[in-house]
């Protein structure tokens, strides 16, 4: 009896581990719907909301600009707010702007739009999920977990796309077609934002130090951002996410590249993009988890690995005859260079675990990674979009290959520096 009354305990913390992890997964698979409607609405949004490839870089670019200024907020607030109020408040921020951006506003309006977008999805949401992330993990779950969590994110990127797709095909591919496709795409994370609110629970914050001295979540808060910003480690972490999302943020011109260099079909561009930016997640995470918890036995390693193939295909697919080849040929190569950016995406917030971030500045560190991580958001898709732009053709797409692959150098370098600064701690 004795027995049992102990692994009752066990039981019903692991039920409310992952019941915690499930609710993080469905908000994270539809928190960027919105902001990434280019992913399976590139043609559409340009044929039915009048933007150029610029324009769409610009917004991409300066909602970018947002996050960065966000992520550097959330270095206070993730620790200082609680996600049962951060995490329903970003969803449902979400809904209200896909009902604005349904409207087919103006640029302007457009523009501010996805501004909102961005303080919704990674000022308030994504810093407090990773945080939470981490936590419900050990040391040695920590690639498995954010693996995972990368899996089913893609797994409901998946379905809620489809889903999208269909009303948008449905509807005969019509600017109606698309208007709706926003609204699915608004409605579902405003659903999603209630449900949470009641399944969340509130974090557990102690007011007091080791001292029993009384401290305000302020200075809680506070603390922890300047311990964090001062920590080389997690410099070193977040420069290597930087890296891994530069890459990232070229993928997306896969899409329009099909279709310029294989006259691939909207509707067909769309099921690719949906498979490209969502469907990989599935395949991506789990590998890149796995092999790094089980087989390299280090993130950081893993990454150097990803680097490497990444940009050993990247340079060649860039100077490959694409007239010459068969449409399949670019579909499945570029689809396997996507595979290996999303295996990397997914552990690339693993290594803080194996360079010993303190878990009690874990918001903090997060929130700090992410304002470095993803600072490419705030310039690349601008640089990309005007490099096809004022390149035509195969020329553009070569020259933005090209430069994806130099991030990939530099994230073999990175990386291997890493691995050998991180060896004497774990050794």
């Amino acid at each position: 009896m004795a027995e049992q009354a102990v692994m009752r305990p066990k039981k019903a913390g692991l039920d409310k581990k992952w019941i915690s992890f499930g609710t993080l997964v469905l908000g994270a698979g539809t928190i960027y719907k919105l902001g990434f409607l280019k992913d399976a609405f590139y043609v559409p949004m340009q044929d039915f909301m009048g933007l150029s490839h610029t324009q769409i870089g610009a917004a991409m670019s300066v909602a970018g600009l947002i996050s960065t200024f966000g992520f550097l907020a959330s270095i206070y607030l993730t620790d200082r707010v609680s996600k049962k109020i951060m995490i329903p408040l970003a969803l449902l921020g979400i809904c209200l702007c896909g009902l604005w951006l349904s409207t087919f506003p103006s640029y302007t309006s457009f523009l501010l739009i996805y501004c909102l977008l961005a303080v919704c999805a990674d000022m308030l949401y994504w810093p407090t999920m990773l945080k939470t992330v981490r936590l419900l993990g050990t040391r040695e779950e920590q690639g498995r977990m954010f693996g995972i969590m990368e899996a089913g994110r893609g797994l409901v990127d998946t379905l809620i796309a489809f889903c999208a797709l269909g009303i948008f095909s449905a509807l005969g591919s019509t600017a109606e077609g698309l208007r709706a496709a926003i609204l699915f795409y608004a409605a579902v994370p405003g659903v999603i934002g209630v449900v949470m609110y009641f399944l969340l629970e509130p974090d557990a914050k102690q007011d007091t130090t080791a001292q029993s001295e009384s401290v305000s979540k302020n200075q809680q808060a506070w603390k922890g951002a300047v311990q964090a910003l001062k920590n080389k480690n997690i410099w070193l972490v977040s420069c290597n996410i930087f890296l891994v999302y530069s890459v990232y943020c070229g993928i997306t011109y896969f899409i329009p590249f099909l279709n310029e260099a294989y006259a691939l079909p909207a509707a067909l561009v769309g099921v690719y993009g949906i498979i490209n930016q969502y469907g990989l997640k599935m395949v991506g995470g789990p590998i890149g988890g796995l092999i790094s918890d089980k087989v390299l036995h280090s993130p950081t390693k893993y990454l150097r690995v990803g680097f490497l193939v990444t940009g050993v295909i990247l340079a060649a697919f860039a100077y490959l005859p694409h007239e010459a080849l068969g449409i399949w040929a670019g579909i499945v190569i570029s689809l396997v260079i996507s595979a290996c950016v999303y295996s990397m995406r997914a552990v690339f917030f693993a290594p803080m675990d194996e360079v010993n971030v303190p878990r009690e500045i874990t918001g903090s560190a997060m929130s700090m990674a992410s304002f470095v991580g993803y600072l490419p958001g705030a310039f690349m898709y601008a640089v990309y979009g005007s490099i096809l732009d004022s390149h035509a053709g195969i020329a553009g797409y070569q020259i933005v290959f090209t430069v994806m692959a130099v991030f990939a150098l530099l994230g073999i370098l990175l990386s291997t520096y890493i691995v050998k600064r991180i060896h004497p701690i774990t050794k």
